[in-house]
């Protein structure tokens, strides 16, 4: 497997404290991901959908629902780390999330839908975040303690990423 096929924008690489543009332009890229993947899926076939984008990867279809269902997670993070102090969030296993019935037969318009409505709330909270709020923290279990402002830049590079997959097998 080529590298290219796993990480086809490269991995993603947080800076130790993104500026108020870099914020602002992560902020734009996910406010923009819901309908750039809808223009990516826009006439894929079901072969299409249901065809890895690298050996041993995920279908496009589980990529449009597992985007979907990390953002939930992440936007609910979001919400305890502004709330709380410092909470330890839970993980979850996205590979068997990945092999559940819904992500792996369900249409890609359900998810779709929920990217529309999920991206539109969370653009809204986060433009309306103050430095202060920027500089807060939850702790992963796996990860240690992540920064909001981290966070935000790691889902616009996770849209993009994912996006990319997509992109391989519907051009």
């Amino acid at each position: 497997m080529t590298d290219h096929l796993r990480f086809p924008i490269g991995q993603y690489e947080a800076p130790a404290k993104p500026d108020a543009e870099t914020i602002a332009a992560w902020i734009d890229d996910i406010a923009r991901l819901p309908q750039q993947v809808r223009t990516a899926v826009q006439g894929a076939d079901a072969a299409q959908l249901d065809t890895p984008y690298r050996p041993g990867g995920w279908t496009v279809r589980q990529v449009v629902h597992h985007m979907a269902d990390s953002h939930m997670n992440s936007f609910i993070r979001f919400k305890l780390a502004l709330t709380e102090e410092v909470p330890v969030i839970k993980p979850y296993r996205e590979e068997r999330w990945a092999e559940l019935p819904d992500t792996r037969q369900a249409p890609v318009a359900l998810s779709l839908a929920l990217l529309d409505a999920l991206h539109e709330r969370w653009v809204l909270l986060l433009r309306g975040l103050s430095d202060e709020e920027l500089a807060r923290e939850f702790q992963h279990p796996d990860s240690g303690i992540i920064r909001m402002d981290q966070n935000i830049g790691l889902y616009a590079w996770h849209g993009r990423h994912h996006l990319a997959h997509i992109r391989l097998i519907t051009g």
